[in-house]
């Protein structure tokens, strides 16, 4: 999680909100993009929903406390001329097939360790286990290096796998997409008169902190600058030049940092606080201070520079509070502690969602044209399943990782849209 503000105006060229925020903060156009059509109704009938037989034969299992989230069907048929049913690019761009086995290498590696297995154990749909997510992985890297192209792949899929569709919000297959990504800010190894406003490392005895644990407000101060006088003093990790920075770091969880010798690091998450994450969107759309209708992150930005003092107020409103680890440039990781790969990883509700196996998403994503205008664009995309977040709850919510810095950041910001889910399983044997 993350915030601050000292200089919002060379603040807003970095900065991009993630996803689990995008949510929370980009109330509006969430509502306005949620009943969009990715597709014409025939061909969503066809491919992307959960077929009607199926719902009808789940319709137990919906009314018992612990709902199934996810539903067993045949690969999707894809319509005539929709090249939005094929990841295309896995065959139009090399460093995109990488990018993908690479994703799969950090699964595989994580699959074999007493973590995975742990998570598996009481894994709550039948036949899905970590054996079968472990040899469908393995199948499918084997598919994706010897086909040469998305139809001949896709093809191979609908032979050897069976496809598990996450039921969504509605128990139709629907799910909310949003992005995040890594930013970039600038900070320092020591405060100066520039550099003020810091993160904080783990307490190492957090362990035996009471609960409830001290607030944001306890822990910082109304302005961020009060850590000296509590239970943070001498954990302070970096330091940033604006209010927002540190705060917006924290509700990213993770950060690449430009020091002023010209070196980058990275941190990431270390530990939070026994507290939800509350949203200073939400907070100023319930003031009064903004419109519901329309809000996005640009106006909330304007609003803070207009009035910095601000900052100070609803800032502190968000009880929670998260810790960080230098992570020395590695790149970001997700929670089953492997490295995230743009484009390629995604975040569930890890309570429902099987860890570290292998997904189809279908939804509109923005991409920035040849022009630098952003455009919207259905695609599918193999992913994998790597990490999880704080917003991200229920069988209706994906994440999706676009990568670190600002483009990332302008896309990830922009990101709402329904879409499906599905995981790839070969089929059993019996």
């Amino acid at each position: 999680m993350k915030k601050t503000l000292a200089g919002l105006g060379k603040f807003s060229k970095i900065i991009a909100i993630s996803l689990p925020v995008v949510l929370s903060i980009l109330l509006v156009r969430m509502q306005s993009l949620a009943d969009r059509e990715l597709i014409s109704p025939e061909c969503r009938l066809q491919k992307w929903d959960i077929p009607v037989s199926l719902t009808a034969k789940n319709q137990d299992a919906f009314s018992q406390k612990q709902k199934v989230p996810l539903i067993q069907r045949l690969p999707v048929t894809c319509c005539q001329d929709d090249t939005s049913c094929f990841d295309e690019v896995l065959y139009g761009q090399i460093p995109d097939k990488k990018a993908l086995i690479s994703a799969i290498a950090r699964s595989l590696q994580y699959l074999q360790t007493v973590n995975a297995a742990a998570a598996y154990q009481n894994y709550p749909v039948a036949g899905i286990t970590r054996d079968r997510v472990l040899k469908s992985l393995k199948r499918f890297r084997e598919l994706l290096l010897k086909t040469n192209s998305a139809t001949e792949l896709h093809q191979a899929i609908q032979r050897e796998f069976v496809l598990y569709q996450s039921v969504g919000k509605d128990n139709k297959g629907s799910v909310l997409f949003t992005a995040y990504y890594e930013p970039l800010y600038a900070a320092s190894r020591v405060p100066t008169t520039e550099y003020r406003y810091p993160v904080y490392r783990l307490p190492p005895d957090f362990n035996s902190w009471s609960k409830p644990h001290p607030t944001r407000l306890e822990l910082e101060g109304a302005d961020g600058l009060q850590s000296a006088k509590g239970k943070l003093r001498g954990l302070e990790l970096f330091w940033f030049r604006d209010r927002l920075e540190p705060y917006l770091a924290q509700i990213e969880g993770s950060a690449r940092l430009q020091l002023p010798d010209g070196t980058q690091t990275t941190i990431g998450y270390g530990g939070n606080t026994a507290y939800n994450y509350k949203s200073i969107g939400r907070e100023l759309v319930d003031d009064g201070k903004l419109p519901l209708e329309g809000i996005t992150l640009p106006i909330i930005l304007n609003y803070f520079q207009k009035h910095p003092q601000e900052l100070n107020i609803y800032i502190p409103r968000d009880r929670s509070f998260v810790f960080f680890q230098e992570n020395h440039g590695e790149p970001a990781q997700g929670s089953i502690n492997v490295p995230l790969t743009a484009e390629r990883s995604i975040a569930t509700d890890k309570s429902l969602m099987p860890p570290g196996a292998l997904a189809l998403i279908h939804a509109s994503i923005p991409f920035v044209n040849p022009t630098g205008k952003m455009e919207e664009r259905i695609v599918s995309r193999y992913v994998l399943d790597q990490d999880t977040g704080g917003a991200i709850k229920g069988a209706g919510r994906v994440d999706y990782f676009l990568g670190t810095g600002k483009i990332a950041g302008d896309r990830a910001g922009v990101t709402v849209s329904n879409g499906q889910l599905f995981y790839l399983l070969l089929k059993s044997k019996n």
